[in-house]
């Protein structure tokens, strides 16, 4: 599983999405490949070089549950592209 960070940042926390409640939701992505394609997509919209970072899918989870943050699991069936919003670190 692989989440983002800002390059030169990592230990500032993850890229995350706010949705329409303002809630902050971080993206877990399961293939590397599709981290990489968000990541640029993000580059290209302005946003500072991303780095990708893997992570243990069940320790992210876990942390994630035992710290009230909200995610989402973005699979190789899924399409996400950058909201038009302010990014944010969680």
């Amino acid at each position: 599983m692989y989440i983002l960070t800002i390059a030169g940042r990592e230990q500032e926390g993850a890229y995350s999405v706010v949705d329409d409640d303002g809630n902050d939701i971080l993206y877990l992505f399961q293939e590397e490949d599709d981290a990489t394609r968000y990541a640029l997509l993000l580059e290209e919209d302005g946003h500072p070089e991303m780095r990708i970072i893997e992570v243990e899918d069940r320790v992210m989870i876990k942390t994630c549950e035992m710290q009230g943050y909200q995610y989402v699991l973005i699979t190789a069936d899924d399409i996400v592209i950058p909201p038009n919003t302010d990014y944010d670190f969680i």
